[in-house]
C-alpha cells in the first residue's frame, strides 16, 4: 500500500474538522470512536507564539503573506498507530525542522462502492505543523528535494510503499487497464451471443410461436403475436445478460484490488524478513534498532503525558498518585500502539528515563527543560543587576578629590 504526505496552508476551521467538534454528513458516526487525537497546543495559541518569536528574533513582524502553520494529510494503513506518526513527526523535525504539534487519525471517513455497496474506508492522518525557522524567526524555506525527502520519511516511518509520480508508468498502467476492460467486454459479448444462440436453438422459443387455425382449418402462424412474444423474451434475456455483465465487472475489479493488496503484503513480509535476518546476525544493528525503538516508545509516552496534562482531572500530587497516573497512561499508550510489556520494562528499569517521566508528569517539562529554563531565568536576573565594578571607581575618584 502506498503512502503520501503533502503540506498545505492550514484552514481556519481545521480543528473543527480534525477533532470532530461538529457533525459532518460524510463520516460514519459509528466509526468515530476509533479516531485518535493528540494535541500539544491549539492553532491560535501557536500562531501568537510564532508571531512573538519572529518579532523577538528578527525585530520585525511576521509577513502578511507568510504561512507559519501548515497541515498535511497522510495516507496510512488500518493498523498505523499514533506512535508511528510520532516517529514520523520526530524525523520531520530532525531532518527538515518541521515541528508537528497536532496529530489526528481518522478512521470514520470513506465511501460505499456503487456496485457492491461495500464500505471502503479512507484511512488517513492529519499533521498540523509549525513552519517557523527557530534560527531566523521567519518561515522555513524548502526546495523540491526536501519535499521528496518528506515522501521518503513517510514511507520509512509508516512502513509503507512510497508514492510515485512517474507519469509514463501511470499511462502504461492505464492502457493495460483499458485493454483488460475491452477483453472482459468481448468475453461478455461472446457469452451473451452463445447464450442467445443456445436459447434460440432450444425448444423454449418454439413455445413463443403463436399458431391459429384459419377458416379452412389450417394452422397458420400469427406473425404479430409471435413477434410480440419474441420481443418480450429478448427484453428479459437482455436484462439478465446486462446484470451478469455488471456482476462480472464487479468481481473482476475486486479480484484486481485483492491482487494489489496481496502484492503489497508480500513486499512487507519480505522487508520484515530481511530486517529480522539482519537483526539476528548483527549485534550492533540489533542494539541500535532496540535503542531506536525504546526511544520512540519514550517519545510517544512523553507526548501522551503532555496531552493528558491538559485534562483538569489529572492527579499528579504525591509519588503514589504519580505512579498510578503513569501506569494508567502507559497502559493506554501500549494498547493504542500495540507496544509489548518488555518495552516498558526497559524504560522503567532505567532510573534516568523514569525521572524524566515523573518530572514531566508533575511540571509539564522534562528535567533538562526545567534546568534550561532555570538557567535562562538566572541569566535574566543577573543581566538586570547594576554593574558592581563602576561603583568602586566612582568612590576612588571622590577620595582623590
Amino acid at each position: 500500500m502506498k503512502t503520501s504526505i503533502n503540506f498545505k496552508a492550514a484552514k481556519s476551521d481545521s480543528e473543527i474538522h480534525n477533532f470532530r467538534k461538529k457533525s459532518f454528513d460524510y463520516i460514519r458516526k459509528d466509526l468515530t470512536p476509533k479516531n485518535e487525537y493528540w494535541l500539544e497546543q491549539n492553532m491560535a495559541d501557536r500562531l501568537q507564539k510564532i508571531e512573538a518569536y519572529c518579532k523577538e528574533k528578527s525585530g520585525r513582524k511576521l509577513q502578511k503573506n507568510a504561512i507559519p502553520i501548515r497541515e498535511a494529510v497522510v495516507v496510512i494503513k488500518e493498523n498505523t498507530t499514533m506512535q508511528d506518526l510520532h516517529n514520523l513527526s520526530k524525523r520531520l523535525e530532525e531532518d527538515l525542522k518541521i515541528r508537528v504539534f497536532q496529530i489526528v487519525i481518522h478512521k470514520d471517513e470513506g465511501h460505499y462502492d456503487k456496485d457492491t455497496k461495500a464500505w471502503k474506508p479512507n484511512y488517513h492522518a492529519h499533521l498540523v505543523a509549525d513552519w517557523q525557522d527557530l534560527e531566523t524567526g521567519k518561515t522555513l524555506k524548502h526546495q523540491s528535494f526536501h519535499y521528496s525527502k518528506m515522501q521518503d520519511l513517510a514511507a520509512e516511518c509508516l512502513q509503507m510503499e512510497r508514492g510515485k509520480s512517474n507519469s509514463g508508468i501511470q499511462r502504461l498502467e492505464a492502457v493495460e487497464f483499458k485493454i483488460r476492460q475491452k477483453e472482459e467486454d468481448l468475453k461478455t459479448l461472446e457469452e451473451r451471443y452463445n447464450q442467445m444462440k443456445s436459447e434460440i436453438a432450444s425448444k423454449k422459443f418454439e413455445e413463443l410461436i403463436v399458431k391459429e387455425s384459419d377458416f379452412l382449418g389450417f394452422q397458420r402462424i400469427n406473425t404479430d403475436k409471435t413477434i410480440e412474444n419474441y420481443e418480450k423474451a429478448f427484453k428479459v434475456y437482455n436484462t439478465k445478460l446486462l446484470k451478469n455483465k455488471s456482476e462480472l465487472q464487479t468481481k473482476t475489479k475486486h479480484i484486481e484490488e485483492l491482487n494489489i493488496k496481496i502484492d503489497s503484503l508480500r513486499k512487507e513480509v519480505h522487508l520484515l524478513k530481511t530486517k529480522s535476518s539482519i537483526l539476528l546476525t548483527d549485534e550492533k544493528t540489533f542494539a541500535f534498532e532496540k535503542k531506536k525503538y525504546i526511544d520512540s516508545v519514550q517519545n510517544t509516552l512523553e507526548k501522551a503525558i503532555r496531552y493528558e496534562r491538559l485534562n483538569p482531572d489529572l492527579k499528579a500530587g504525591n509519588l503514589e498518585q504519580m505512579k498510578t497516573e503513569l501506569t494508567r497512561i502507559g497502559m493506554k499508550v501500549a494498547k493504542d500502539n500495540h507496544i509489548p510489556d518488555s518495552a516498558f520494562g526497559e524504560i522503567l528499569s532505567n532510573t534516568d528515563r523514569v525521572a524524566e517521566l515523573f518530572t514531566l508528569l508533575r511540571f509539564g517539562y522534562k528535567k533538562c527543560e526545567l534546568d534550561q529554563k532555570a538557567k535562562e531565568k538566572q541569566n535574566k536576573v543577573m543581566s538586570s543587576k547594576p554593574d558592581n565594578k563602576e561603583k568602586p571607581q566612582r568612590n576612588n575618584k571622590e577620595f582623590r578629590r
